[in-house]
């Protein structure tokens, strides 16, 4: 069937206006489709890039700040080193944040940081100068003093403030990425309804036309029905590339942090393990003395008393400066004061020795050790937690210990399970605490239950246990993937429980599980194989 010669040229015209028009209204849309893009596209780029400096700023700044202290605490110039060699580090990754975020460093805010941060830079230099002068208690009173801990905090606080202003200004330019779609989508829209008619129109004409093209409308539609393949194919492929990039991303994060924590345990370990060591010399000094000075004075009282039998009637000076000394309180006094000083180093030689057990964090080789002194080592070091002060009751702290046999493992790596886990169930009687306060529970005794037994020949199992608010079932499911917690937004990384499932799981080969139920407390059991199957 063939179409008069007018209708065709009439079609023909339709048709060229139609797509002219089309041309016209589109190009426009496709550039603005493509602007808004490629706008996004930088935007999301200088999000992430702006992330990862955020935490290298703030992983830099602990790094200066534990090196400077440890070079106070231990005299050792590695410290200063170390703290000269990051600082460049920190300027580089503080400037690539001004040039990507220019304006979170103009306001009245950054001066404050900056003035925080010259303020903190200046007593750190003057801690090296003091140590360098050989005045180790100066340098350490002036890094814990007041005065550097306030400027500490300021510098933190606003470290924490520039970052929440520059997530709002990336997300106010996503904003503005989601107002320019929807005005182009509208622009789309009204564009097609003004395409819509002239389309139906050359449509009604070509009808006839398209009749006598039956062969060749078949083969088109072939050829739409192979692309629609593609299309469908290609977009499949992009989904999963897209799930691909996105775990990577996951991965590489959870790395990324779980390395900067891996690092805060083993410079918690080197610090420990050094203040022991120095605190160990000279305790040993003063305990292996006590004994030739408890004999000396018990010889030199004996000979006072001998010689008062003797001679101090004869004297009113000595028998005045007997009265005036009360010389009887003495005698009967020093022993007492002697005893107690060999039990409270005693004490001090008992700390020592579970803060070097404790500080076996950086150990790589597995050994046999015994788990309680590792829960006690970590009870030590969180004991201050655990005191009462004006805004919680003291927490009690329950050990119901079996007869354990020693067991292989990494000593460092089940400290750090032990510390999350007490750490957890120590935040957990918090929040308990704070429920109290606003009235919505009733008060009771806090307390935490550490029970150890042998399960067979083959494991034994640990179980921590608080009496907190507990955990609902759908929390409990997520409990141990990465980046997830319960905690109110800087309060937790939600890697702790991520690391110590790897710990127990992965690297013993043994089992963690959690009982917990809203208002009943939580529970963590821990198995362990006592001997690792090579």
């Amino acid at each position: 069937m063939h179409l008069p010669s007018k209708l065709r040229f009439a079609s023909s015209q339709l048709i060229t206006i139609t797509v002219l028009l089309t041309l016209l209204l589109f190009i426009p849309q496709v550039w603005l489709n493509l602007q808004a893009y490629y706008d996004f596209n930088s935007i999301s780029k200088n999000e992430f890039k702006l992330q990862r400096l955020s935490d290298e700023i703030t992983y830099f700044d602990e790094v200066l700040t534990m090196s400077a202290r440890m070079n106070a605490a231990t005299g050792n110039t590695i410290w200063e080193q170390r703290y000269r060699q990051f600082e460049p580090k920190l300027d580089i990754a503080i400037k690539e944040s001004i040039q990507l975020a220019p304006k979170a460093y103009k306001n009245e805010d950054a001066k404050r940081i900056d003035a925080a941060n010259q303020r903190l830079v200046a007593m750190e230099y003057q801690s090296f100068d003091l140590v360098d002068k050989n005045q180790k208690e100066t340098a350490q009173q002036l890094l814990f003093s007041h005065k550097y801990e306030t400027q500490k905090q300021i510098y933190a606080d606003g470290v924490m403030k520039r970052k929440y202003n520059i997530s709002l200004e990336l997300q106010q330019n996503v904003d503005e990425y989601y107002q320019r779609i929807l005005w182009a989508i509208s622009e789309s829209i009204i564009s097609l309804a003004m395409l819509i008619p002239a389309w139906l129109l050359v449509l009604h004409l070509l009808q006839q036309y398209l009749k006598a093209k039956k062969i060749a409308q078949a083969a088109l539609e072939e050829t739409n029905y192979r692309l629609e393949m593609q299309v469908t194919e290609r977009t499949a492929k992009l989904k999963h590339k897209n799930i691909q990039l996105q775990n990577t991303l996951q991965e590489l994060q959870h790395t990324q942090v779980q390395l900067i924590q891996t690092e805060k345990m083993s410079s918690l370990g080197q610090l420990v393990a050094g203040v022991a060591h120095e605190i160990n010399n000279p305790v040993n000094f003063i305990y292996g003395n006590l004994m030739y000075i408890r004999e000396y004075s018990q010889q030199l009282l004996t000979l006072i008393k001998l010689y008062k039998q003797q001679y101090y009637s004869d004297n009113s000076e000595i028998n005045h400066l007997i009265n005036e000394i009360d010389l009887e309180f003495i005698v009967d006094d020093m022993p007492k004061i002697l005893l107690s000083m060999a039990v409270g180093t005693e004490r001090i030689r008992e700390i020592v020795l579970t803060l070097r057990n404790f500080s076996r964090l950086d150990e790589a080789e597995m050994k046999f050790v015994d788990i309680h002194e590792g829960i006690n080592s970590t009870l030590l070091i969180l004991q201050y937690r655990f005191k009462e002060n004006h805004k919680q009751q003291e927490i009690a702290i329950l050990k119901d210990y079996d007869n354990l046999p020693l067991v292989e493992c990494y000593a460092g790596g089940l400290n750090q399970v032990f510390m999350n886990i007490l750490s957890n169930a120590i935040d957990a009687l918090h929040q308990r605490e704070v429920e109290y306060l606003k009235g919505d529970i009733e008060r009771q005794l806090n307390s935490i239950i550490i029970h150890t037994q042998v399960k067979n020949d083959e494991c034994v199992i640990i179980s921590i246990k608080d009496n907190g608010l507990g955990i609902t079932e759908e929390d409990k499911t997520r409990l141990f993937d990465p980046f997830f917690t319960t905690k109110p937004i800087g309060k937790g990384t939600g890697l702790g429980l991520s690391i110590s499932y790897e710990i127990i799981v992965e690297k013993h080969k043994g089992k963690i599980k959690c009982i917990s139920a809203p208002g009943k407390g939580t529970e963590f059991v821990i198995e362990i194989p006592i001997k690792q199957i090579r």
